[in-house]
This record gives structure tokens, C-alpha cells and sequence, in this order.
């Protein structure tokens, strides 16, 4: 590529991680042509260094990809193990190295022209984006570019939580694990003074297994109150570390918050993932909502219609999202009550459509239904007093 010129491209993917990727694999699926095609990202994403769970109907473009699914998990408390049947449901794992290749495939099938170089500024003039680097020169002229740069919220939350968590990946010689045997959330860790905590098993096989550990809260641990954490976590499934190896460490940051992630900053730039919206605020779910964001752009890629995916979820959902998490935060609600009575009092397939913001509004009744209801009248009060507040002039 000359200095002196940028790359002219219809569409510029502007960040190389999941939700690119996904794009990328999308557009390849439904056979679009005769777009040109960039992404703009220092790093070549390959290898396994991040795993994604999530739920849907078998099929479709990441089946050959899946390293596991279940067609029920176990959600436990002190009082109990609930087996939860999710047909026609099942809940799957996709690891990040068959997802970079398969987006890898898809680039080298579209033609994709790859910048190893970071982006800076996108200037916007209504007709055509220029992608520049952080010194303010041009890389890319693109129609459209759709940026997954992790970025704030436009304001902060009136609650800012995060999702923080570390997985070890264990490897045993012996059969150890079940790998019929899913456990979605574990409440019977110790749980932190301000927040939520569980953990959860995701076998491969019956010798290897993410096992993880995950706080909803506003503060984060340090490394050794993660490991100090599941290592705990391990006692209580009765698992014997040193016969264990730790085969790989994840760790991962992910916002929940009711703060607003504008997903078109500008005319012809589209913000996917959580830049795009596409996080959960009540539980930092996000794969779901970036493989819908995919198939929506390259679907209109494809009709030749500008690649503007639908809301990530209802503003009714962002609403309810805004609630809980006031409710959870001011201790209206005791964390681990309130994800028991969702799961105990509705079937699991609402609970997983909810949480995946594809429920119909009478389920979302339903939902709200289950919850304590005193509590949460004194979260919608006070999140209503709270948009007032911000509303009014300062």
C-alpha cells in the first residue's frame, strides 16, 4: 500500500476481533460479491485467546466450528442442583481459533485487503469515510465502516458494574469431567460484600474442561484473588488441582452498565459489539447479539441496502436492564435470589430468550412477574428519579 495513498474500499472493518470476524464470516456465507472489502487492525487475530458461550437452535455457519454443546445445564445453589432442559434450545462453545480461520477463509474468499496498522480518527464527510492512522494519516476511503474498537459508554451510567472473571482450562489424565454435564452458574462461591459471584464448568470431554470463576460487581480483583477464588471454586466441585494441569489462563473485562454505547457515531460509521451495543447490562452477555449484528449487515450488504444492523435489544430490555442492575447495586435485591427465582419461576427457555433480548413483550411480563416486587418498584422509582435528574439543567 503507497504512503501517499489510501486504500479505496466500499466497506472498511475498523478492528480485527470477534465481531469482525463474525462479519466477515457472514458476508462469506451469503455469498456477497463485487464489494471491496479492508480491515484495518494492528494484529492478525489467530490462536485460542478467548472462548465464547452461547445459546441457540443446532445448525447454521458455526456448528463445524463448536468445540461443545450441551442440551441441558445446571444452575446450583446452596439449596440445590436445577437440571435445566433447553430444547429446542442447546448451549454451545466456540473457542476464538476456529472463528479467526474461518474469518481468515472468508477474507481470502472476499479479496479482503488487511492494514496491520492501528486506527485513530474516522472522518466522516456524509459520502465516504477516510480511516486514519493516529498521526492523522489516511489509510482507508471507505463507503462504510463498521468500527468494534472497544470504546466508554457516550456518558457514564447511572450503574456501572463489571462482568470480571479468570478461567483455567484443566487437563487431566483420568476421566474427571462429564461432558454431559454443563453447570451454567454455581452460587455457592463465596459471594462479595457488594455483587454477585458464581461459577461454572464447561466440559470438552471427560478430561478437559473451562472451569471459571465470575464476579458481577464494581470492582475488580487482583491476580491473586482470582486464583485465591478458584481455587475455592475447585474445592467445591471436589476437584484435585494437583492432579490437574493448567493447561490455559482467560481473563476477561466486560462493561454492564445502563450508560449509553451510540452504535452510529456518524453517517456512513456503524459501532458493533459493546462499542455497538451488543452487551447485556444485567449480565454481559455479548456473542449472541454480535453474531445477530453479522448476519444483519451482511444481509444488507448483500441486498445492496447500507450495512446498519437493528438495536441490539428492545428499549424495553435496556429499560429492565437499567432497573436490575440499580436493584442488585443499591441492594434491593439479593444477587443470588434473583437469578434463583428467574430460573425457578419461568422455564428455561424464556429465561435463556430473555437474557439473548429476544423476547416477545408478554414474556417479558412473565419475567417481571418473577421478580421480587417491592424491591424492584423502589429500582424503577429511583431509575426513574434518576433520568429525571439527568435530564433537568445542572
Amino acid at each position: 500500500m503507497p504512503d501517499s495513498s489510501p486504500v479505496d474500499v466500499d466497506l472498511a472493518l475498523v478492528g480485527g476481533g470477534g465481531a469482525a470476524s463474525l462479519v466477515l464470516a457472514a458476508l462469506d456465507r451469503h455469498r456477497v460479491t463485487g464489494v471491496r472489502v479492508a480491515v484495518v487492525d494492528p494484529v492478525h487475530k489467530r490462536g485460542q485467546d478467548r472462548t465464547w458461550a452461547f445459546w441457540g437452535t443446532p445448525g447454521g455457519d458455526l456448528e463445524p466450528l463448536l468445540s461443545a454443546s450441551w442440551s441441558r445445564v445446571e444452575v446450583v445453589t446452596a439449596a440445590g442442583r436445577r437440571v435445566l432442559p433447553l430444547d429446542p434450545l442447546r448451549y454451545a462453545m466456540v473457542r476464538s481459533a476456529p472463528v479467526y480461520d474461518r474469518a481468515a477463509e472468508a477474507e481470502r474468499r472476499l479479496d479482503a485487503v488487511r492494514i496491520g496498522a492501528p486506527a485513530g480518527e474516522l472522518r466522516d464527510d456524509g459520502d465516504r469515510v477516510t480511516v486514519c492512522d493516529p498521526e492523522g494519516r489516511a489509510l482507508v476511503r471507505a463507503g462504510w465502516v463498521l468500527d468494534s474498537r472497544p470504546r466508554e459508554p457516550a456518558r457514564p451510567g447511572r450503574t456501572s458494574w463489571l462482568q470480571h472473571f479468570r478461567g483455567w482450562w484443566l487437563a487431566a489424565d483420568e476421566p474427571t469431567f462429564d461432558p454431559d454435564r454443563a453447570v451454567l452458574m454455581d452460587f455457592r462461591t463465596p459471594q462479595p460484600a457488594r455483587g454477585v459471584s458464581f461459577g461454572y464448568v464447561l466440559p470438552v470431554d471427560d478430561r478437559f474442561a473451562l472451569v471459571e470463576y465470575t464476579e458481577f460487581g464494581p470492582t475488580l480483583l487482583d491476580d491473586a484473588g482470582y486464583d485465591a477464588a478458584l481455587r475455592g471454586y475447585a474445592d467445591l466441585l471436589g476437584l484435585d488441582l494437583a492432579a490437574l494441569r493448567v493447561r490455559e489462563v482467560e481473563n476477561g473485562v466486560i462493561p454492564m452498565t445502563d450508560g449509553p454505547f451510540v452504535a452510529r457515531p456518524s453517517p456512513r460509521v456503524v459501532r458493533l459489539g459493546t462499542a455497538g451495543g451488543a452487551t447485556r447490562p444485567s449480565t454481559g452477555f455479548t456473542f449472541s447479539a454480535m453474531l445477530r449484528q453479522a448476519d444483519q449487515v451482511a444481509r444488507a450488504v448483500a441486498a445492496g441496502r447500507p450495512p446498519v444492523p437493528a438495536p441490539a435489544y428492545p428499549g424495553r430490555h435496556r429499560w429492565m436492564d437499567a432497573v436490575a442492575l440499580r436493584a442488585l447495586d443499591r441492594g434491593h435485591v439479593d444477587g443470588v435470589g434473583f437469578f434463583e427465582r428467574l430460573f425457578d419461576r419461568n422455564p428455561p427457555e424464556r429465561v435463556l430468550r430473555f437474557l439473548d433480548g429476544v423476547t416477545t413483550p408478554a414474556e417479558d411480563l412473565a419475567v417481571m412477574r418473577s421478580s421480587p416486587l417491592l424491591p424492584m418498584t423502589g429500582a424503577v422509582l429511583g431509575d426513574a428519579a434518576g433520568r429525571l435528574r439527568a435530564r433537568l439543567p445542572g
